[in-house]
Parts: C-alpha cells; sequence; structure tokens
C-alpha cells in the first residue's frame, strides 16, 4: 500500500493552486513549471478535480482554475479519492476473502490501518497545508522566497541566512 504519484501530485498541484488563488486563476502551466509536473497529466488530474467539484475552471484570458470550495472545507482525502487513487492496506479490498476465501489473519490489522489512513487525511485541509514552510536543505524558505545562488550562505546556520526574493 502506498499513495502513488497521481495522488500525490494532485495534492501538490492543489497546495498550489490554493496557495495562489487570491491573485485570481491559476493556470495548469504555471503549476506544471513551478511543480515540475506534466502539463497533460495535470490536465487529466484537473479533469477529475473539477468532476468532483473541487476546482472550477474559468476560461478565456487571464482564465485558469480556481478552488470550487474554501480551502478549509477541502480535505486531503477529498483529493486523492477525487483523482481515484486507491487508498488499502487489505490484500482483498476490505471484503475479507483474502485467504482463499476466508479471512487472513492480518486482515483487521490492515482494516484499521485503513481507518486510521482515511481519518488521517480526512482531518487534514487545504488550507492547514498551504502557508507552511517549505524545506529545502537545511534553509526554510517562506513563500515567495528564493534559494540563494549557487548554494551562498552554505555552512551558516540557516537561521541566520537572509533569503531575499
Amino acid at each position: 500500500m502506498r499513495l502513488t504519484t497521481k495522488g500525490r501530485f494532485a495534492v501538490t498541484a492543489m497546495i498550489d493552486l490554493a496557495s495562489r488563488q487570491d491573485r485570481g486563476p491559476v493556470t495548469l502551466n504555471a503549476i506544471s513549471e513551478r511543480q515540475r509536473i506534466s502539463l497533460s497529466y495535470l490536465e487529466q488530474l484537473f479533469g477529475r478535480l473539477r468532476r468532483c467539484n473541487l476546482v472550477k475552471s474559468v476560461r478565456g484570458p487571464g482564465g485558469g482554475y480556481c478552488l470550487a470550495r474554501d480551502m478549509d472545507e477541502v480535505t486531503v482525502m477529498d483529493i486523492v479519492l477525487a483523482v481515484d487513487e486507491p487508498i488499502d492496506a487489505t490484500r482483498c479490498g476490505g471484503r475479507a476473502n483474502c485467504n482463499n476465501a476466508a479471512q487472513c489473519m492480518t486482515h483487521d490489522l490492515w482494516s484499521s490501518l485503513n481507518r486510521r489512513m482515511f481519518d488521517y487525511l480526512g482531518s487534514v485541509t487545504l488550507g492547514s497545508l498551504v502557508g507552511r514552510p517549505v524545506f529545502v536543505g537545511s534553509c526554510v524558505l517562506e513563500e515567495g522566497q528564493a534559494m540563494p545562488p549557487n548554494g551562498a550562505g552554505a555552512g551558516t546556520d540557516p537561521r541566520d541566512l537572509s533569503i531575499s526574493a
């Protein structure tokens, strides 16, 4: 059981969108460049996110995507389920027929893990993820800050690093 790139990329793209939507619709091309995710892959993901009413598209000049709901109402679980990401630690898909049509010895363990994953991912909102500091190496970057060129500041205490945009 693991979260695949589909789920990871969808969550990453939604955080990018949520953190920039106050400036108007966000283009998939811009998300693609910032997050280094294929534009065609983002188009597929956002088609699914749109069908699940997590994003809405704005056509025309200045168009792009916006959140369809407040970011504090969208959970990571909403995003993962919207892109059809299977999150299941059991081998049987929860049907309890994992051992020759019978329940295996570890079925309850993996089912419990599934419930905890769903509960946790359902408790984390997009709003809680937006605005968190970004860690790059030993440096902490706030929104809009850039890494110093050529590793400037290396060997110093990261708390003393002054990074300008």
